[in-house]
């Protein structure tokens, strides 16, 4: 007689139960090849179940090939079944340790302030698309994106950075991390060199490293990326920059390094990648126009709305050259076909009704004074240090001139997390007394809290 528990409070229904069961026993030989098997009638007695739920396992069973039926002599075990399966190997991952809310202090980078997400609006543009939008919306669209979200991409980067394109230029991204990684395997830098700004972040150099580039390290100082430190004697596939707002180190690439970058890239007949993240945000004078607007063959524009918006919202971009658009749009098409069609025409509407630059303009006031309580507390707490990179963005840097290190262990000793310069560098050693603190997601009360915490951390670091 054939018996097995079955669990009566289980999600799976007693059909699965029975199905796995089985599955279980003849891909193990406990049920052998040609062995007949119990009637529904008996089976369904010995397990106490309706014959109804065991016909129903049969019935997906004989489906899948692990049964056969003779006609009036009953059912058995299919041939060839016996697999012995391989004992699952389960890796140890690292357990991450959470801080309780309310303690640790994050003057993490470039982190938007998520409580102020103009939730209302979005919702009711959302709502509005879902309601409204002609069905082609719901259905499959092309690789590039959608052209109401490209159109107002164009039409908003024009009117408020200068940049020259055309819809049909634009390739819409599920993030600029895909953006970027889908440029730099479209430039083919396999076994070449790229130049990158220095410092910058992992990440950015793990894409390109992943691609197969060598990377070239450029020294970026107050003012930006140094152009004269360019290689000369070869070619880079591309020079990688950040110049609205440096991360980490906050410089605005004045204009005449500008014009240097985009005459090397023309005289090595090379690329710029631009990669503007957050030039929204300017609190001091006027924004400088994207490098683009120099240049549209040799100068690629990235863009994001993960920090002006929420980084849940996957929606980047890039503005190329005409003659690597194709090629853009076959590499996007064959990892994701499109990115999210619903969320770039909510977005699209959301830019073109005004809802975006009002957004903006909120954002930055609300950064704007965060700002002012940071450098007013810096100023106050810590008078012998310099203040980089705060005219822009939603973070700065403080290089401490008294200590020539900061001691990563003693900050979280004292529950307050900020990221050491350094650790951002490809050549290391230069930037050792330099913090980048993060303000735009810290309420006021918190950024005073964090600084005074910062003192006595530093306090208890070993000065050199």
């Amino acid at each position: 007689m054939l018996w097995f528990a079955l669990a009566r409070n289980e999600e799976q229904t007693l059909a699965v139960q029975i199905e796995e069961e089985l599955r279980k026993r003849i891909l193990a030989s406990q049920l052998r090849e040609n062995e007949k098997l119990p009637s529904s009638r008996e089976l369904a007695h010995s397990l106490g179940v309706s014959r109804n739920t065991v016909n129903e396992a049969y019935e997906q069973l004989l489906m899948e090939g692990y049964i056969y039926r003779i006609p009036r002599s009953g059912t058995y075990v299919s041939k060839g079944l016996a697999f012995k399966k391989e004992r699952r190997q389960i890796p140890q991952f690292e357990k991450q340790i959470h801080q309780s809310e309310g303690t640790m202090i994050d003057f993490k980078a470039s982190q938007p302030a998520l409580d102020y997400f103009p939730r209302q609006a979005w919702a009711n543009t959302y709502k509005q698309v879902c309601l409204t939008a002609d069905e082609t919306v719901f259905g499959y669209q092309s690789a590039l994106g959608h052209v109401q979200l490209r159109e107002a991409i164009a039409n908003y980067l024009g009117r408020l950075r200068g940049v020259e394109a055309l819809p049909d230029q634009i390739v819409i991204t599920t993030g600029a991390t895909q953006a970027l990684s889908f440029l730099t395997k479209l430039l083919h830098p396999v076994g070449e060199k790229v130049c990158v700004e220095d410092p910058v972040t992992e990440e950015m150099r793990s894409i390109f490293t992943e691609a197969g580039a060598q990377i070239e390290p450029i020294q970026t100082d107050e003012y930006g990326i140094k152009p004269v430190q360019l290689p000369k004697n070869h070619k880079p596939r591309f020079v990688f920059t950040i110049p609205s707002h440096q991360f980490p180190l906050g410089a605005i690439l004045p204009v005449k390094r500008r014009i240097e970058l985009v005459e090397y890239a023309r005289k090595m007949k090379t690329y710029i990648i631009e990669d503007d993240y957050d030039s929204e945000f300017i609190y001091e004078g006027t924004p400088v126009q994207a490098m683009q607007s120099l240049d549209t063959e040799h100068v690629i524009y990235l863009g994001t709305f993960s920090k002006i918006l929420s980084p849940s919202l996957r929606i980047g971009y890039m503005v190329l050259p005409f003659h690597l658009v194709e090629s853009a749009r076959r590499q996007k098409w064959f990892t994701d076909r499109h990115t999210s069609s619903l969320e770039q025409v909510a977005l699209a509407t959301f830019i073109q009704e005004g809802l975006f630059e009002k957004h903006i303009r909120r954002m930055k006031k609300l950064y704007a004074k965060r700002r002012k309580v940071l450098v007013e507390a810096i100023n106050a707490t810590f008078p012998q240090c310099d203040i980089l990179g705060q005219a822009a963005g939603m973070h700065l840097v403080v290089r401490f001139n008294d200590r020539k290190r900061i001691q990563a262990d003693e900050l979280v000793k004292h529950q307050v997390n900020a990221i050491i310069v350094d650790d951002f560098s490809i050549k290391k050693g230069h930037h050792l007394n330099e913090l980048v603190l993060g303000y735009g997601h810290l309420h006021e009360e918190d950024i005073q809290e964090g600084i005074k915490r910062l003192k006595k951390a530093l306090t208890s670091c070993n000065t050199e």
